[in-house]
């Protein structure tokens, strides 16, 4: 028998999204087929695969120890989120020289199925950084007799879900600072910043309005800019090393001496970004706006603003739930909120003459309730409530009631 050769061998995934990208979150099922394309008829002893989800860090730094010596210490650290192994065909037997037991596969294309469950307990976002990752992969073996194993893998993402219609992604945040420019022995005035935005998480693609103020009573002109940073933070040994990231910036107009500039509402995109990181024990991932205000030959006043990038988006009703709480900070004029809540439904809206003249038939149970009791359902079961009124009706009452309480304060 002239032995085959394998033509293709490759991993492939059934996608849970219309995009066609293997993306995947913690407790779903990441199915997908081990396909091989041969030429001829091969024997195959085993095909194997392994699932395997590993955040690392790794980073190396130089030392002296001398004058004429210096090492290289390494800082390594991993954390495994997922370890899964299958045998889709034959057996782990390492006995080449058995003829029993091996499968035959004639030459065209095989696919072989395989899926399995990702923990339900939380996983770290696949991650690609300049000292670390985090990274998902399957990778499939296929053992023959007399020949080398052969190997193929195939990352997936996963995406640990953050939802920015929380409470504490949802509400404002804001600062104020100040700063006193110095020359030698002369002062000038100062330099002021005030800024705001609605909430502190958002998704990629979406926009943050800047609210701010900045007032120049310096004798120097300043410009007012804004940038979101990503700040990569690795952790191994003990150690820690921190990679800071522009990832999207704009700038304001010069602004003379006695001059004061306003922000309203400044719209700042969100690239495509990966989600914020922050369950991860070894690796972190975070993102602040940062609202300065640059300053020739001195530093600059900034102002950070913590922000998490999710990914669920915001809902309607977030957007009415961030409103409401960032009342109080933002101020009213912002919130386009109605000063007075709308009237409820009049009953004739509700209820119509139709439906309740069907409704006058006697209950079925009338026997079981006889009395007094059922004259006082039967009487008042369908008539109208009171029509809605923000003016009280019986002021006389209240006023009496209030004339009987020598130990209440008027004032209050």
């Amino acid at each position: 028998m002239v032995l085959g050769k394998v033509k293709n061998f490759f991993v492939s995934y059934e996608c849970l999204n219309d995009s066609n990208v293997p993306v995947f979150a913690s407790g779903d099922f990441v199915s997908g087929r081990v396909i091989i394309e041969v030429t001829g008829e091969i024997r195959v002893k085993s095909l194997n695969i392994h699932a395997k989800g590993l955040a690392k860090v790794r980073w190396t730094e130089s030392r002296n120890a001398g004058s004429n010596t210096a090492y290289t210490q390494n800082f390594t650290e991993e954390v495994e989120y997922l370890n899964h192994r299958d045998v889709l065909i034959g057996h782990d037997r390492d006995d080449d020289n058995c003829d029993e037991g091996f499968t035959i596969l004639h030459s065209g294309r095989h696919e072989f199925p395989f899926s399995l469950e990702l923990p339900q307990t939380p996983l770290a976002t696949s991650f690609e950084g300049k000292h670390g990752s985090v990274r998902y992969w399957v990778k499939a073996e296929l053992h023959r007799p007399w020949l080398l194993p052969m190997k193929t893998k195939k990352e997936f993402t996963v995406f640990e879900h953050i939802d920015i219609n929380t409470p504490l992604l949802l509400s404002p945040q804001a600062g104020t600072k100040d700063k006193t420019l110095c020359c030698w022995f002369c002062t000038s005035g100062p330099v002021s910043l005030s800024a705001k935005i609605e909430r502190k998480g958002y998704t990629p693609g979406e926009s943050i309005q800047i609210y701010a103020e900045i007032e120049n009573c310096s004798s120097r002109v300043v410009v007012p800019k804004a940038a979101i940073y990503q700040t990569q933070t690795f952790f191994a040994k003990g150690k820690i090393k921190e990679i800071k990231q522009l990832v999207a910036n704009l700038r304001g107009d010069p602004l003379p001496s006695g001059k004061t500039e306003t922000w309203d509402g400044k719209m700042l995109k969100i690239p495509p970004i990966s989600p914020s990181i922050l369950d991860c024990s070894i690796i972190h991932v975070e993102y602040s706006l940062m609202v300065y205000v640059d300053i020739p030959r001195a530093v600059n006043l900034t102002l950070n603003l913590p922000l998490v990038i999710g990914t669920i988006p915001l809902h309607s009703f977030g957007s009415r739930t961030s409103s409401v709480s960032s009342q109080c900070s933002m101020g009213m004029s912002w919130l386009g909120l109605p000063e007075r809540p709308e009237a409820p439904p009049s009953y004739s809206e509700i209820i119509t003459d139709e439906d309740r003249q069907n409704n006058l038939e006697l209950p079925a149970v009338r026997d079981e309730i006889e009395g007094p009791l059922y004259a006082y359902i039967h009487e008042f079961r369908f008539q109208p409530p009171p029509l809605y009124s923000e003016v009280d009706p019986n002021p006389d009452q209240v006023c009496g009631s209030m004339d009987r309480r020598p130990d209440t304060c008027p004032s209050r």
